[in-house]
């Protein structure tokens, strides 16, 4: 889930009301570069009985979150035409990745640690969320949505139609669903392997079934969709004006 993401929004639970989000499991694990690091579901509950079993607790994969772009990262890369906006950029290899192939790259992020790890590696990131005004908008030829983000904010329409608003007409979206065919919207909290946990927050999660009908409800095209180490991609376009289009299934490459 989430190379970056609005997790950042858990804080720890010594923290008191409205303290910065700067000492919370994900930043700490961000810092690190280490897990584990797991979402916590809390509605609705895998176990209603709320005896927080394993199938509770969902893993994060922050080590290849910190870590260089691997097969399946390099492939979304190629397809990538600047300038490039990562949405939850988290510790920021996929910026990091674009700036080195000399791309214009930007990452966005809630969580100051996410925002600093991607400028030490040589990437440009600001703090903010997504549904804030962000900078270039309605000109960003790509936007990345990558390691489960689609669930940012637990609404995935909203999220996706307030992407077409940000990319520039006839640019593309690259998004990642999760590998299995999923359709949840949770309440969760980030949780490390201690229990020390941040504050509950909405999340979605989305299977490619479930997150081509909420492009499709957004207003996106599908443009081309593949599968990466066993990760799952999809291919998106913003029309142009005036342009109409309907939504075509076409397969890619194992590793485009």
């Amino acid at each position: 889930m989430a190379s970056g993401t609005d997790l950042a929004l858990a804080e720890w639970t010594t923290a008191g009301p409205g303290k910065p989000w700067t000492d919370d499991p994900y930043a700490h694990a961000l810092r690190t570069g280490r897990g584990p690091l797991f979402l916590r579901r809390l509605s609705p509950p895998a176990h209603p009985d709320g005896t927080g079993k394993e199938e509770d607790l969902l893993p994060l994969d922050v080590e290849r979150w910190c870590a260089a772009p691997d097969a399946a990262d390099t492939g979304v890369l190629h397809r990538c035409t600047g300038p490039v906006l990562d949405v939850g950029c988290g510790p920021g290899r996929l910026v990091a990745g674009l700036t080195a192939r000399g791309m214009r790259a930007l990452g966005v992020d809630v969580s100051p640690a996410a925002v600093a790890r991607t400028r030490q590696h040589g990437g440009a990131a600001v703090r903010r969320s997504v549904f804030d005004r962000l900078p270039g908008e309605g000109r960003w030829g790509t936007v990345l949505l990558m390691d489960g983000n689609v669930g940012i904010g637990g609404d995935p329409v909203a999220l996706l139609v307030r992407l077409r608003a940000v990319v520039a007409p006839g640019g593309r979206l690259l998004a990642e669903a999760a590998p299995h065919d999923v359709d949840e919207h949770l309440t969760v909290r980030v949780e490390d392997a201690h229990g020390r946990h941040g504050r509950p927050f909405a999340w979605a999660r989305l299977g490619t079934t479930a997150l081509l009908s909420a492009a499709e409800a957004a207003g996106w095209v599908l443009t081309g969709r593949w599968t990466a180490e066993g990760r799952p991609f999809v291919e998106l376009h913003r029309p142009q004006p005036g342009h109409h289009e309907h939504p075509t299934a076409t397969g890619g490459p194992e590793h485009p």
